[in-house]
């Protein structure tokens, strides 16, 4: 939303594609009961996504997914313990900084140049207002895998396992 602080204490929802919608953070195995597979990428990013509340005292991950090709979750921002961090608390950081240690510990574990794209640019969000909505997210992170040819970032491209 235009004009909107983004550092404002509430709920946010958040989508994160990979460049060129690429299917390298999980595969979803099974037709009658579909589960996530994380490929090895995802397992970084997955890794660096639960340490995010370590990096910011007021910030937590309520609820999150990897798919294929895109990471759902819902973020909290809390009232700031410390009126004067070090590290800046709005929506738009805290997931630039994500994506840039996912893409540097990918590099490292691969030997990848940090410069590989594994995302792409900015991210989609949503400001949740209410419990409605709230819970209306949730149910959707909780049940997208298994809607995952209908999904909107769908991609039938097959990546090798990474």
């Amino acid at each position: 939303m235009q004009d909107y602080n983004y550092s404002t204490p509430g709920y946010y929802f958040v989508t994160i594609c990979t460049c060129g919608r690429k299917n390298i953070l999980s595969q979803i195995i099974g037709d009658s009961i579909p589960h996530l597979q994380l490929t090895k990428y995802g397992k970084i990013a997955e890794q660096e996504l639960l340490s995010v509340p370590m990096r910011y005292e007021n910030v937590e991950i309520n609820k999150y997914i990897i798919m294929p090709n895109h990471i759902h979750l819902i973020i909290r921002i809390t009232e700031r313990i410390n009126p004067f961090p070090t590290k800046k608390h709005d929506i738009s950081n805290i997931i630039g900084k994500y994506k840039a240690a996912v893409t540097r510990n990918v590099g490292n574990a691969f030997m990848h140049s940090a410069k590989q794209k594994i995302w792409q640019r900015s991210f989609h969000d949503h400001v949740i207002r209410g419990e409605k909505d709230y819970q209306k997210i949730w149910q959707y992170i909780d049940t997208n895998h298994l809607k995952w040819k209908e999904d909107c970032f769908y991609n039938s491209e097959t990546e090798a396992v990474l």
